[in-house]
């Protein structure tokens, strides 16, 4: 048995722990990212864009499972289908649209919403790499190397579009 095979083998559960909720997270963040694309189909940036960057979420997921297979999981390497991810979003777009009547207030609350599904992504791609590397395995490390980087766009983008659009949406009337 080599180092790695006894290291995933001792903390495997755990590791496996992290991966499976990743592999959820980023399942969920490529839905709202669909979501977002789909309510706000007029801002021809906002739904090309966030559509464009849900497939790295999806590609993220195949990732997942993968590597999740060392760790005895089985998880599935086809991202959900579009239109579950999108039922699935649908009674909480309806929560944001009860409190956010305006298209505007309603952008800025699901960009909002983006941003901290994208942040909570990229501190699980942080925990999972930073597991690799102390535990020295390459191939999951390598996932994260890869993976981590598009999740850190996401990031910014959403960040971006916030700052972009939050001023206007909330002084003018």
């Amino acid at each position: 048995m080599t180092v790695i095979q006894t290291l995933r083998s001792l903390h495997g559960n755990k590791v496996g722990t992290a991966i499976e909720e990743l592999h959820r997270i980023e399942n969920d963040l490529a839905a709202a990212l669909l979501h977002l694309s789909d309510r706000h189909k007029a801002d021809h940036e906002i739904h090309h864009v966030a559509r464009d960057i849900a497939g790295w979420s999806q590609e993220h997921v195949r990732r997942l499972a993968e590597v999740g297979a060392d760790y005895d999981l089985t998880l599935d390497p086809e991202p959900e289908d579009e239109s579950k991810l999108l039922a699935r979003l649908t009674q909480k777009g309806a929560e944001l649209v009860g409190r956010f009547h305006e298209p505007a207030l309603l952008l800025l609350g699901d960009l909002r919403h983006l941003h901290r599904m994208a942040a909570g992504a990229s501190l699980d791609w942080e925990v999972l790499a930073q597991t690799a590397q102390a535990m020295k395995d390459r191939e999951l490390l390598g996932v994260a190397e890869e993976c981590h980087p598009q999740t850190l766009r996401q990031l910014r983008w959403a960040n971006a579009k916030v700052k972009e659009i939050s001023a206007q949406v909330m002084v003018t009337g």
